[in-house]
């Protein structure tokens, strides 16, 4: 009997000691945390995406390519075209279903975020997704707060896109690497008096912020209730500007530019324009059309380096609704870092944050997107970090400038009396994410 009460006694050691032991598997994730792979789980992700048809067909082969590596998982595809997209988003996210791993843009970014739909993925970080080659900017640029909502697909960085040979014939050589606003008032006249323009305009929140980042202001302020400057004169030295050009006619009428239906039309593409002003993903799509050499030059200044930032293309984030939250941080994985995904994908998200895989793609990029690489990697050493993503309201904001800008260019507003109209409804509709 002593005996056999020895035996047990031993039993319950030795099961003590192995559970106890066991506490420490998995980088001491809950069960329902446990990588699929560790626990030769079959599961079933869902992703979505929106894009084109070549993302479309580049992506599956990529989740194919993922499948056959880790054969214990099978990923659902769900995508679509851009409005479509967020019309079939919206209803999954407020029946708590969206699928474990979502694209998402800067401008739902914070909106989902804030309303708890997106997992915070800091933990994952070094284990499940590693950054090791990839900048600490690019990483933060997925941050709400303390807490990583996404990860970052690529990069953009804004840009004036244009003809060298059209520069020529207006008497300019070339542009100066550190060509201030004046310089490009100059050259605006200059190709005003040989009966062209120097651009099609620009996006009005886009660049009055840049504008706003050089002068160490920013359009929103970092709690997102409220705008980032209180200068007013800020708005009128950046709109006075752009109202002006057109006033001289250096720069096409709202009216020219309505006829604009996509991008062949461009005033640029049809050789009635110098360039044009917008993010470096956009140039290979724009060279293509052209047909012809085009390059990619930086923003004027002073203090560019102030007003530049790499710019999140996208984001892909991990749904908060999750039941398999590591698995899914482990495809973001295989989607930033893995080469031969990569060569599918060719830069089409925004330029790779990972050194590794550029540095690895180069050899199979057309000459126009090695020139979206090189800017992209000049950016990175000639700018200052992005500022986070938009508050919630900041869609309304910018059509608000949208249209305030529109009615500065027709001359039926004063510079002075829109910048009093845009901060006293700007500043009304970010009051409302105050807590």
């Amino acid at each position: 009997m002593r005996k056999l009460m020895v035996l047990l006694t031993s039993l319950m050691m030795i099961f003590l000691l192995t559970a106890c032991g066991g506490t420490n598997t998995a980088n001491n994730q809950s069960s329902d945390e446990k990588s699929a792979s560790e626990k030769n789980e079959k599961i079933t992700l869902r992703i979505a995406w929106w894009g084109s048809q070549p993302r479309h067909d580049y992506t599956l082969k990529i989740i194919q390519m993922y499948e056959e590596k880790h054969p214990n998982v099978k990923i659902e595809a769900e995508y679509a075209s851009w409005d479509d997209y967020w019309k079939k988003l919206a209803p999954q996210a407020a029946a708590n279903e969206l699928p474990d791993i979502i694209q998402m843009d800067l401008s739902y970014f914070a909106q989902y975020a804030q309303n708890g739909q997106l997992a915070d993925l800091s933990k994952y970080l070094g284990k499940e997704i590693q950054t090791k080659d990839i900048p600490e900017d690019v990483i933060n640029s997925g941050k709400i707060g303390d807490k990583l909502y996404g990860i970052s697909t690529g990069v953009n960085v804004l840009g004036f896109q244009y003809d060298p040979e059209l520069l020529k014939k207006i008497g300019v050589e070339s542009i100066a690497e550190n060509w201030t606003w004046d310089d490009y008032k100059n050259i605006a006249k200059k190709a005003k008096d040989a009966g062209l323009f120097i651009d099609g305009g620009m996006k009005a929140d886009v660049f009055f912020n840049y504008y706003l980042r050089t002068q160490g202001k920013s359009l929103f302020s970092k709690d997102g209730t409220s705008l980032g400057y209180e200068d007013d004169k800020l708005f009128e030295e950046f709109f006075n500007m752009t109202t002006g050009l057109v006033k001289q006619k250096a720069v096409p009428t709202p009216d020219f530019m309505a006829q604009v239906k996509g991008i062949e039309d461009d005033p640029v593409v049809t050789k009635k324009a110098i360039g044009i002003w917008q993010w470096s993903n956009q140039f290979v799509g724009l060279q293509q059309v052209a047909n012809r050499p085009l390059e990619i030059h930086g923003m004027p200044g002073p203090n560019s380096e102030k007003g530049l930032y790499l710019k999140p293309s996208m984001f892909w984030s991990v749904a908060s609704n999750s039941e398999h939250k590591a698995e899914a941080a482990k495809f973001i994985d295989f989607m930033i870092n893995d080469i031969e995904a990569n060569k599918l994908n060719l830069g089409d998200r925004g330029v790779p944050g990972s050194a590794a895989v550029k540095e690895a793609l180069k050899p199979l990029l057309s000459p126009a997107q090695k020139q979206v690489f090189e800017y992209v990697e000049w950016a990175e050493k000639h700018s200052s970090p992005f500022d986070g993503p938009d508050p919630v309201g900041s869609g309304e904001v910018i059509e608000l400038l949208d249209n305030l800008n529109e009615q500065m260019a027709y001359g039926n507003l004063s510079v002075k009396e829109a910048a009093k109209q845009f901060r006293q409804q700007a500043e009304s509709i970010l009051a409302k994410n105050k807590k």
